[in-house]
């Protein structure tokens, strides 16, 4: 039986839409909202009478002109005469390293963590078990006070203590091996080493069937895709070489220094957020059916391979949207690093508002900056997990 179209209008008219979108009592909402306007406008207009009163004026002008204090840590380069924008900048640049760093590392420890919990020897289970209860019932603030103090009474370089001999741990900072590259700018080794990196990553998941993902083909395809793109800018003059920190008089010179302030609001973080991570991974990983772990051990995998063929793959849709909260939760909580004196971008704000007397842009400048970490890692992540969405059986 065909149905045939009936004369007349093709829906609601725009005052039908309004109403249903206004909802019940849509005169009392439209009141409402008029006097919230109404309340927020009158505290905008006693603030800045008072700030008019104090000699300030209101708005963002403060930021061109010349900060007088220094930054004890910064990514970008600063000295005190530059701009406060400038500033602000570089607190920017230091939570944004912070930040990235303390989610890869976070990401590692986490899934580690999370696999071992679901291991059959008993001490290491109880062990992750105690570890993640211990961590995600204390206070992070106190965790990040605990290991600022443990990093600060480490023995000074003279007698700093020796890892893998190259790197040295001591009260003023930590030391590891660097690599310096000369010869070519940063704009065009890293943008080819990166998109080396992509297309080589994207080649070895092509050259599997399905979605499986095997690491030790993968590493080698990017391992030796970068070595190429590397003798190739070399041929165009990249040189590379490998600083190693070694002990020099009462410091220690050579490597890639992480100030002890870093170093403790990284690690601070990074254990902080593999507690709640681990747990991810393990409910992540419990979700996949029984029947998925049978029919890897009927076809002779082994349990390894049943982990990172099979079971992660799976438990991924489940993990990432979940991973999102904890990535936010490490970006946000970056702006504690002001307790151990990490010069992130609530410091230097701080410092800002009180040397210019603009305290509520420097709030709703700190606003601003969180807001947009946060929309940005929420955005990134939420791209990736509709890249591995379960998509539904395909019609035939």
């Amino acid at each position: 039986m065909t149905s045939t179209l009936q004369p007349g209008p093709l829906g609601p008219g725009l005052p039908s839409r309004l109403r249903t979108w206004l909802g019940p009592s849509p005169f009392q909402q439209i009141v409402l909202f008029i006097g919230v306007l109404g309340i927020f406008a009158l505290f905008g207009s006693n603030t800045v009478d008072s700030m008019q009163r104090m000699g300030l004026t209101p708005g963002f002008g403060f930021l061109f002109h010349q900060a007088n204090f220094e930054i004890g840590e910064t990514v970008l380069p600063y000295s005190a005469g530059d701009t406060y924008a400038r500033a602000l900048a570089a607190g920017l640049a230091n939570t944004v390293k912070v930040a990235v760093v303390g989610c890869v590392l976070a990401t590692f420890l986490g899934v580690a963590l999370g696999i071992a919990r679901l291991s059959g020897n008993l001490l290491l289970a109880t062990f992750v078990h105690a570890y993640v209860e211990l961590l995600r019932n204390t206070p992070l603030l106190l965790q990040l006070f605990l290991w600022s103090a443990i990093i600060h009474a480490l023995p000074p370089p003279r007698g700093a203590y020796l890892f893998l001999e190259s790197v040295y741990l001591s009260n003023r900072g930590v030391y590891v091996p660097s690599i310096s590259l000369h010869g070519l700018s940063w704009a065009i080794w890293l943008p080819a080493i990166l998109l080396t990196a992509y297309a080589s990553l994207s080649l070895a998941r092509r050259l599997l069937t399905g979605a499986t993902f095997y690491m030790p083909k993968a590493t080698m395809t990017v391992f030796g895709s970068l070595v190429v793109c590397t003798l190739a800018l070399t041929s165009f003059g990249l040189a590379a070489t490998i600083d190693l920190p070694a002990k020099g008089g009462f410091n220690i010179k050579g490597g890639l220094s992480l100030t002890p302030e870093f170093f403790a609001l990284l690690i601070g973080l990074v254990v902080n957020a593999s507690a709640s991570i681990s747990e991810i991974v393990r409910s992540g990983i419990q979700s996949v059916k029984s029947g998925q772990w049978e029919a890897a051990r009927a076809l002779g995998l082994k349990p390894a391979q049943i982990m990172r063929l099979v079971v992660l793959p799976q438990a991924l849709r489940v993990i990432t949207p979940l991973m999102i909260s904890s990535f936010l939760d490490l970006t946000k909580n970056s702006s504690l690093a002001v307790a151990i004196g990490y010069p992130d971008i609530v410091s230097v704000a701080n410092t800002t508002a009180n040397t210019t007397g603009q305290a509520l842009e420097a709030i709703c400048f700190i606003a601003a900056v969180y807001l947009t970490l946060s929309l940005s890692v929420s955005a990134l992540m939420n791209f990736y997990n509709s890249r591995i969405v379960l998509r539904g059986e395909t019609r035939r």
